[in-house]
Formats: C-alpha cells, sequence, structure tokens
C-alpha cells in the first residue's frame, strides 16, 4: 500500500487508514484483532480511534493488541480529544483541561506513552481558541503525541490554529480530519485550498459515504446494517436520499463495467485526490475490511473519474449556495 506525506510534515501514512468507530460495540476484540492484521499485512499504518468511541472501549482493544498483534512502532496512532458522553447527551470541549486530561486517559486506553497524532475532535464555541492551541502546543512539547490537528473544523480554524502553531518552535499543524467521499464534497472549496496553503495535510473519514457507496442500501435498509442499528441509523440517514442515490447508481454502473465491487471504485475516486494524505475506512467486520483493501490497486479509466466527478458535483454545488 502508498505511503503519503502528511502535509509538509515528515509523518507519513498509509493511504487507506483503519477506522475502528464500531470496535467495542458491533466489532469485538476478535475480529478486530483479524482486521488489525489484515490490515498491516496489506501495508497500512495509520490507525484512526477516539477516547469517546465506545466510551473508550475502541481504545481499550486496540491498545490489547499493540504487542501481539501488531508492534506498536509499525502504526501511526491517531486519537481524538475534546468529546464526551455524559448523562446529558454529548458534551464539547476543547479547554487545556480537557484535551489534556482526554490524551493521558487515551495514553493509558492504549497502553503507550505517546500518539502520533492527536486532534482536537470537534469545534467547541464556548473555549477561546488560543486555549486549545496552548493545549495542543502542550501535548507536543511534553511528549504525549508527536504531532498535532484537528477533526472536523472549518478552513478559519484551520488556519487560524496553524498561525498560532507556527509561532511555537517545533509544533506545527500537521493535519486536519473531515469527512470526504463522493457523497461529502464540500470540503474541496474551503478546507482543501486552506489546507494546501498551509501545508496542512488532509484526512478524510467515512471513506465510503458512511457505508452508503458500498451500494447495500439500494434495496432499503439491509438487516444488520448501521442503518438499521439504533445507535447509527440516524448517523447513515442523512445519505439515503435521491441526490445520494444517483451518485451511488453511477458508482454501481461504473463497478459493473470494470467487474470490481462499488466500494473499490468509490475508494479509487477518493485515492485519487492528490491533496489526501489518508482515506480512512471503518469496517464492522474482517471481510467488510479485506474488500476495502482491494481498492488500492484499482486506477481507474479517466472517463470514468470525470463522470463520477460530474455526478457528485451537487454536494459542492450546494454549500455554495
Amino acid at each position: 500500500m502508498e505511503n503519503r506525506r502528511l502535509g509538509r510534515t515528515g509523518l507519513h501514512v498509509s493511504a487507506l487508514g483503519l477506522g475502528t468507530m464500531t470496535w467495542g460495540r458491533e466489532t469485538d476484540a476478535q475480529d478486530a484483532a483479524v482486521q488489525l492484521r489484515d490490515f498491516t499485512d496489506a501495508g497500512g499504518t495509520l490507525v484512526d480511534t477516539a477516547g469517546s468511541y465506545a466510551d473508550g472501549a475502541s481504545e481499550e482493544i486496540l491498545g490489547s493488541l499493540l504487542g501481539s498483534a501488531v508492534h506498536r512502532d509499525d502504526l501511526v496512532l491517531c486519537t481524538k480529544g475534546g468529546l464526551r458522553q455524559t448523562a446529558r447527551g454529548t458534551v464539547v470541549d476543547s479547554s487545556r483541561r480537557a484535551l489534556l486530561t482526554d490524551l493521558d486517559a487515551s495514553l493509558a486506553r492504549l497502553g503507550t506513552d505517546h500518539v502520533d497524532l492527536f486532534l482536537v475532535q470537534a469545534p467547541d464555541l464556548g473555549t477561546p481558541l488560543d486555549e486549545t492551541v496552548d493545549a495542543l502546543s502542550h501535548a507536543v512539547t511534553s511528549g504525549r503525541a508527536l504531532y498535532v490537528g484537528l477533526s472536523n473544523h472549518g478552513a478559519w480554524h484551520t488556519g487560524y490554529v496553524a498561525g498560532r502553531l507556527s509561532q511555537v518552535d517545533g509544533v506545527t499543524l500537521a493535519a486536519v480530519e473531515v469527512e470526504h467521499s463522493l457523497l461529502a464534497r464540500a470540503l474541496e472549496d474551503d478546507v482543501v485550498p486552506a489546507a494546501q496553503a498551509l501545508g496542512v495535510g488532509v484526512i478524510g473519514w467515512s471513506a465510503l459515504g458512511r457505508g452508503v457507496l458500498t451500494g447495500k442500501y439500494r434495496g432499503g435498509v439491509p438487516a444488520g446494517s448501521r442503518g438499521a442499528s439504533a445507535q447509527l441509523a440516524g448517523f447513515v440517514e442523512p445519505y439515503l436520499g435521491e441526490a445520494a442515490s444517483s451518485v451511488v447508481d453511477a458508482v454501481c454502473t461504473a463497478a459493473a463495467g470494470l467487474g470490481r465491487e462499488p466500494l473499490e471504485v468509490a475508494l479509487a475516486w477518493l485515492l485519487e485526490r492528490d491533496y489526501l494524505g489518508s482515506a480512512v475506512v471503518g469496517a464492522r467486520t474482517p471481510g467488510q475490511l479485506r474488500a476495502a483493501l482491494g481498492a488500492v490497486d484499482l486506477v481507474l479509466p479517466p472517463a470514468v473519474s470525470l463522470a463520477l466527478d460530474d455526478v457528485s458535483a451537487d454536494d459542492r454545488e450546494s454549500a455554495r449556495a
């Protein structure tokens, strides 16, 4: 698998990243171990997790596999802080106290003294951005994280944080992680140009459009899918409408013509983006991950790429409106 440089840093990540949002919930420890071994055997390095995933169980499972299923140094560990579930619902807190507390808790669950990349999981309107920048700077200077970045933040936040961190010796904004797929292209008009100008790497999460780009929802919501899950039905639902359906149909048509699977075509299109450091795929089962790994050798004919560009352009147009 290709390894790509993340922005202007010296950190290289695998073109496909392994997402672990389902670990500890839909994916048990045994299947997680198989996923991790298959992923690293295919040359994958970037493993994306968060303290908020399954209330920390995702990190606990990953930590239990370091040193047994795979060596710690063979991975680029990325985790996120600043978001937690409480009895009152989801709480976003990017204060210095919350971020560093979250990072320490993640390190304990992972069983390591540092992560390679630590991201602020969501914008926090209740905390001054300079305080968040200070926490990220301290995460690096204290050795807890080798690189830092943002997740789910816009272009303005990316530019401001990159500028402030550039004033600290040895600390830069390494990456911005945002949803990106044929069904999520709005970032191409703001976040991507900002990241390229600033030398910040781009990591795309939900590279398969929350599972919809596999084509499995074309005939309805199948039992056992995320769309049928009480926890994740609301996550999938926005991509089950008519606009997404036309994109999925185009992907399936292209896949049939190429003799490949729809998910391979969708991932191959995304991996063509020259600004992308890694596309994160969150597979629920080992079989789903193996299918995704099959996309790394697929080069789409230019005519197919252009057709998919055209049919998926509505997401960019709606963002401009």
